[in-house]
């Protein structure tokens, strides 16, 4: 099993027809992904060649999930057009909205994700789940890959992966590739996104065949002590954490717009004392991170 995303999955490419879009189109094609239309106004009606195969265009994300049953949708399109394009994805009712695009105005984001949370539709009551933006995406190794995650450096197992950082996802999934994964998340750095720590960790939670899970942080905000509430209350699955920025300079804003620290609460000191105190086994490093979760998984067999 996996969560957000499965081989049933069938999934469209908002912004396909351009050169993003098209590039990461073919490799999640190339990773077993079932893509059955892309989205472009301008060119519905035409078809974009792939290798060993021609995926249709579609008006609109209404027209593409009536035509072919889409529930996944992987938004692509510019910054700028990207607060509309999600938008139009909710009112269709899609299932799940992945948002690759990097550099979306926060204030754009509050909307499209205010917008989910207040919108049901008849074709989905529970309203669209956003991953993102500013994100790799969702991947269920052997499955589907919704995003940008190159599908060749892991496989499927037993660990469910959630993550800040795009590139800690891959080097996690690296180290750990010969044990295999679930799902990993990649849920991005901004400082609003549209599913948290805790949203995953839930999910994994609830999924049979998940027996441990990563949880990978930064520097800034409060979502990893919030977390740590969450795993205290709720998950009695093996949770072992990274917190990216120990030797951040203080006061300092680095890497992603999330990752700004204010007070004590947005310190990696700080976010892995409330890990620890949550009973989640924190690593000081990538690689001592990913040793801690081959210890555990070990011990499971």
């Amino acid at each position: 099993m996996a969560i957000f995303l499965d081989r049933n999955s069938a999934v469209v490419v908002q912004g396909m027809t351009g050169s993003e879009g098209r590039r990461h189109t073919q490799r999640m094609l190339d990773a077993g992904t079932r893509i059955v239309g892309g989205v472009n106004p301008a060119k519905a009606g035409q078809s974009v060649d792939f290798t060993g195969e021609s995926v249709p265009v579609f008006g609109s994300v209404a027209d593409a999930m009536a035509a072919t049953g889409a529930d996944v949708t992987v938004v692509f399109v510019p910054p700028k057009a990207a607060k509309p394009a999600v938008i139009e994805a909710i009112d269709a009712g899609i299932g799940l909205a992945v948002v690759i695009t990097e550099g979306i105005p926060v204030h754009d984001t509050a909307a499209f994700w205010a917008h989910a949370v207040a919108t049901g539709t008849a074709r989905n009551p529970a309203g669209t789940r956003i991953v993102g933006p500013n994100c790799p995406g969702v991947i269920s190794p052997g499955q589907s890959n919704a995003g940008i995650t190159p599908a060749d450096i892991t496989g499927p197992g037993r660990i469910g992966l959630v993550s800040k950082s795009g590139t800690l996802t891959y080097q996690m999934m690296h180290e750990l590739r010969d044990l295999g994964f679930s799902t990993c998340v990649g849920i991005g750095g901004d400082p609003i996104v549209g599913t948290t720590h805790v949203d995953a960790l839930a999910a994994f939670e609830a999924d049979p065949d998940t027996a441990a899970i990563v949880m990978i942080g930064e520097i800034g905000g409060d979502a990893e002590e919030r977390a740590a509430d969450y795993i205290t209350a709720h998950i009695t699955k093996p949770v072992v954490g990274y917190v990216a920025g120990f030797t951040a300079p203080e006061g300092k804003t680095m890497g992603h717009a999330g990752a700004i620290i204010s007070g004590s609460a947005g310190t990696a000191a700080a976010k892995k004392s409330a890990l620890e105190a949550a009973g989640v086994q924190v690593g000081k490093t990538p690689s001592e991170t990913a040793e801690l979760m081959r210890k555990i998984v070990t011990s499971l067999d």
